[in-house]
């Protein structure tokens, strides 16, 4: 899993005391259980730093601030890490739980939650089992049905704010699996294409749905196979890829939800259907991940590779966030030319940076001359 732990973190600048200023009035005094619930839900965000931060937010001292902290250490909802210079805070598991299963033809997804799993995480809100009945079954069944392992480990931790479940399975990897299926030039690939949804290297058995809206559902979502690592967070809209050191054989799958999230399942499936049309008709394309180091994207085969599987999709979009510029050739194969081929399909590009912009407007523009202004 994807660790900033050793990151240090941003500056958190203090507010400006007004409290001598004409006509301030003082706030109403927060309750301890206040500024503890606060502590709870910042930590994990300001690990080093939560004391500033919860000064700050409540116009207390760090030593007021500090008896709550040690409170919740009693308590064991918080430990503690370093010393009084550098300590920092984080979550304490209220419980871990680890199970390995071997792979064979009894083994199934759906008795592993109602058996295992549903009854650990307990009485979560109806819409987070919801949530995690889906994921947990999707990625269960695909380390059964694609992993070529013999393992699968699950483990479960939880604590005060969310719940984190991990699968890992000795298989051959998954992106070394759909590169070899797809006969594509780089495991990086097979990370495009699964951002894009639809993407199945057994389409008799699965509709390639299952990682994609997993990836959505939750708060984080990261696969982690041999030096690679896929990961989507939830309040940003595209995925990442991330070079990480090798972690042996396998497959592991790390996805993380807050245990009173609003979040309802419909809701995200709504997201990427078409009003009446339930079906998985919308996707984003992250541009960016066709961009290996200092490549710039300005062939037609670039374009090609970005626009594999796209025509199972009703609406594309595709997002040049981090894009800093594209080719004429590489913009004209895919708002000219497949845009051309594929009338059927709407296509749209957002967040694209003024000098990206101006290409594609101009393809668009000549497009428009050619039939027209249709």
């Amino acid at each position: 899993m994807v660790d900033n732990m050793g990151m240090d973190e941003p500056i958190i600048a203090p507010k400006v005391d007004n409290r001598q200023a004409p006509g301030f009035q003082d706030p109403v005094r927060p309750s301890g259980a206040d500024i503890r619930a606060f502590i709870l839900e910042n930590v994990e965000e300001h690990p080093r730093q939560i004391s500033n931060v919860t000064a700050n937010q409540f116009w207390i001292t760090r030593q007021a601030v500090h008896k709550h902290l040690q409170k919740l250490v009693l308590e064991k909802a918080l430990v503690s890490q370093g010393n009084t210079r550098d300590k920092s805070y984080s979550l304490a598991p209220l419980f871990e739980w680890r199970h390995m299963y071997q792979v064979t033809p009894e083994l199934a997804e759906d008795q592993v939650w109602s058996r295992d799993v549903a009854p650990i995480l307990g009485k979560l809100p109806p819409n987070v089992m919801d949530i995690w009945h889906y994921c947990f079954t999707e990625m269960f069944n695909n380390a059964i049905d694609h992993s070529a392992g013999s393992e699968i480990t699950v483990k479960v931790v939880r604590n005060a704010a969310n719940t984190q479940i991990v699968l890992m399975d000795n298989g051959v990897g998954i992106f070394k699996k759909i590169q070899r299926a797809l006969n594509l030039l780089d495991e990086r690939h097979a990370i495009l294409e699964l951002a894009k949804g639809k993407l199945t290297t057994d389409p008799e058995k699965h509709t390639g749905q299952g990682i994609f809206f997993s990836s959505r559902l939750v708060d984080s979502f990261n696969i982690l196979s041999g030096g690679v690592c896929f990961t989507h967070q939830f309040e940003l809209e595209v995925d990442a890829v991330l070079e990480v050191p090798e972690n042996g054989e396998g497959t592991a799958v790390v996805m993380k939800l807050n245990n009173h999230s609003a979040r309802t399942d419909k809701e995200i499936f709504d997201q990427y259907s078409s009003g009446e049309d339930y079906g998985f008709t919308k996707t984003v394309v992250p541009v960016r991940l066709a961009q290996y180091g200092e490549d710039k994207l300005i062939s037609r085969s670039q374009a090609k590779r970005l626009l594999a599987r796209v025509e199972r999709f009703r609406f594309v979009w595709f997002d040049f966030d981090g894009v800093e510029s594209i080719g004429q050739a590489f913009a004209d194969e895919i708002f000219r030319v497949f845009a051309k081929s594929h009338p059927e399909i709407e296509l749209a590009s957002v967040h694209a940076c003024p000098e990206v912009q101006q290409v594609i407007n101009a393809v668009r523009s000549y497009w428009a001359a050619e039939t027209g202004g249709v």
